[in-house]
């Protein structure tokens, strides 16, 4: 598969014979720059991303050929080929009726259908970092997951030691396109971000309502938050109770997640 970053401990595929449980855990981007754009207009970036405990949970039957999903965050969701997790099987040839339980919104900037995806992927054995991108920017670091610093348009997956954090998410009930937000940091002429994500300013033009959110979220904390990744999930670092002050929103709390799955760095 000619992959050029790290490679992921994996089962052989011989040993998926029975129906599994595995779980794909949320994906939140720390911090992230923009440092330029390829010439097939693909943005570049250098980002320190975190995998969480906070996880959809994937049940895969061999013998099937199908797709269903329940959960909180399932509806909406498209059970066809277009999904991620029916692009995962068939890059790694695999069939496989897998049923989603959704607890990670799509839309949040959490790369939840990147780790249903990549999940799906470890299941089967495929272990190319590089391959795995052409599903998606954020796939190659899901498949590897735990903490890493992730470069070029994502391929570029670099494992770091292991921070441990309690995190707060505050996901308001809005749905940001990732293309849209990248469209707009060009139309802004590339800024930079006063705080770790240059990404922010384009998702505010983007939805103007992410501003209030993170007005409510700083006025009940008295620390300002930082957009995940395009949005529109927002996150503070230790552990705050904020349900009450912001019952429209799915407020989790959560910490970082002690599993990587890459068996070296490049």
């Amino acid at each position: 598969m000619g992959a050029t970053g790290p490679r992921v401990a994996g089962s052989a595929v011989s040993s998926h014979l029975a129906v599994v449980e595995v779980t794909a855990p949320a994906k939140l981007t720390l911090g992230l720059r923009v440092i330029g754009v390829r010439g097939d207009g693909y943005h570049l970036i250098d980002a320190e991303m975190v995998s969480l405990e906070w996880a959809d949970t994937l049940t895969i039957d061999p013998a099937g050929s199908h797709l269903s999903a329940d959960g909180p965050f399932a509806a909406g969701m498209p059970l066809d080929g277009s999904n991620l997790v029916a692009k995962a099987l068939v890059l790694a040839g695999r069939s496989a009726s897998v049923h989603l339980h959704k607890a990670i919104p799509h839309g949040g900037g959490l790369g939840g259908g990147s780790s249903d995806a990549a999940a799906v992927l470890r299941w089967a054995g495929y272990t190319d970092v590089v391959g795995a991108s052409r599903l998606g920017a954020d796939v190659s670091f899901c498949l590897v997951g735990g903490r890493a610093r992730v470069r070029g348009i994502g391929e570029l997956v670099e494992p770091l030691e292991q921070r441990p954090l309690d995190i707060t998410l505050v996901v308001p009930p809005l749905v940001v396109s990732t293309p849209a937000v990248y469209r707009a940091w060009d139309e802004l002429g590339g800024p930079r971000a006063h705080g770790p994500n240059d990404l922010e300013p384009a998702a505010l033009l983007v939805q103007p309502l992410l501003a209030r959110w993170r007005d409510r979220i700083t006025e009940a904390t008295g620390v300002a938050p930082t957009l995940a990744g395009s949005g529109a999930a927002w996150f503070l670092v230790g552990h705050h109770s904020l349900a009450a002050a912001l019952p429209e929103a799915t407020v989790v709390q959560t910490r970082t997640d002690r599993q990587q799955h890459a068996a070296g760095g490049r």
